[in-house]
């Protein structure tokens, strides 16, 4: 019927096919005195088979995911890298109008921070909407959801774009604030 049934008739085949001395009707039956029942259990080879598929696809899943966020922490560097070059004479000018190199560095740790924040929620935007247009594909299938984002990893990955997208503009943003300020304003 099920697999809780399943699994109380495998453990009596298991029992029976053991050196265990089994009482049947009252009376003691030896391993000697039955013969052993061979048990196929062709629902648990396609369970394991199905199991060690998807773990194999989150594995690679999970590669890939890994891959593009270390491209993409790269991608914000260039960026903010590019951004400090164009904007050199605007760096000079604050510092030569008393900016420290804190409120420099500032600068693009904040564009970097709002950048992370709305590629996050963008992310997430269209997450939740194809979420929503799958589930309802699935719906006349029998299947009542397919995939579901929970609100708190949503939040955790919104997280990680903040953080990510800040890290990678760390060192560009040194690198910004260590500018001399005669020096940017002559280039």
């Amino acid at each position: 019927k099920d697999f809780a049934n399943k699994d109380k008739l495998t453990n009596y085949l298991k029992k029976w096919n053991s050196n265990e001395i089994l009482i049947i009707d009252g009376i003691p039956v030896t391993k000697d005195e039955r013969s052993d029942i061979t048990v196929s259990d062709t629902i648990s080879l396609i369970v394991v088979a199905i199991s060690s598929l998807v773990t194999t696809i989150s594995v690679a899943l999970i590669a890939f995911t890994s891959l593009s966020l270390v491209v993409s922490c790269f991608m914000i560097a260039v960026i903010t890298v590019i951004s400090v070059m164009e904007r050199i004479k605007e760096i000079g000018v604050i510092r030569s109008l008393g900016g420290r190199k804190r409120d420099v560095s500032r600068l693009f740790i904040a564009e970097n921070l709002i950048t992370g924040a709305a590629s996050g929620a963008i992310g997430l935007i269209l997450t939740y909407i194809l979420q929503i247009i799958l589930n309802v594909a699935v719906k006349p299938m029998g299947i009542s959801k397919i995939c579901a984002l929970p609100w708190y990893y949503a939040l955790l990955m919104f997280g990680i774009a903040v953080l990510l997208s800040v890290l990678s503009g760390l060192i560009p943003s040194l690198k910004a604030s260590n500018q001399d300020p005669v020096n940017a304003l002559r280039s």
